[in-house]
Parts: C-alpha cells; structure tokens; sequence
C-alpha cells in the first residue's frame, strides 16, 4: 500500500487549506483513512480519522474548524481558521486488517508541511 499526500504550504491566520490523499495497492474492504501530525519538538498526533463506514473522530483541537471526508480510496482534510499552533508535518495514515488472517497494518505518507504564518 501506497500514500501520495499532497497540499500543504504556507498560509496566513485565518485561512484555509485542503490536503488530499490517495492510497493504491492492496487496500481492504474495511479500513480507516485519517490525519495525524507532528508539530516541531512534539510528537505526532491525530487530527482526525474516518473509517470507510462513516465514522470519524476528530482531535480537541480542530474540532469545528477542519473537515475530514472520504471518497473511495482518497482522503481529504479542508482546514480552516488555522492558527499558527496548527504549524506542523501532516502525516496521511491507512490502517486496516487482514480478513483473512487478522493481522492488522498500518500505512504512512510522506508527510506534507503546514505552516500557518503571518
């Protein structure tokens, strides 16, 4: 399995962003697709995630300002309002398990950088 995520950039407070995701290979029929990210000297954490049946899960702290949403085997995080602590590495992140064996795995992308700046 693959992810290719893509942009980020630099914004100013107040703005938006929309970061895209796109997982190939073998994915299964049952998964969760999200977001996580690692602020400069922190370690990495959720943003938000969303399995394939619908649910989603979102950090404190983006709750009502970032959207997460699923089309297939995409994933795609609108942010808006950011705020300068919103500055970090954003990591696209696949987990799934095996229906055959059970075996769980988990996927990362390359990471795409966010910098909220005036």
């Amino acid at each position: 399995v693959q992810l290719q995520a893509s942009g980020g950039g630099l914004v100013q407070p107040g703005g938006s962003l929309r970061l895209s995701c796109a997982a190939s290979g073998r994915i299964f029929s049952r998964n969760e697709m999200g977001w996580y990210r690692r602020a400069p000297g922190k370690q990495r954490d959720l943003v938000a995630v969303s399995s394939n049946d619908g649910n989603t899960n979102y950090a404190d702290s983006i709750k009502g300002r970032f959207t997460i949403s699923r089309d297939k085997n995409m994933v795609y995080l609108q942010m808006n309002s950011l705020k300068p602590e919103d500055t970090a590495v954003y990591y696209c992140n696949l987990r799934q398990q095996s229906p055959d064996s059970g075996t769980e795995f988990s996927y990362w992308g390359q990471g795409t950088q966010v910098t909220v700046s005036s």
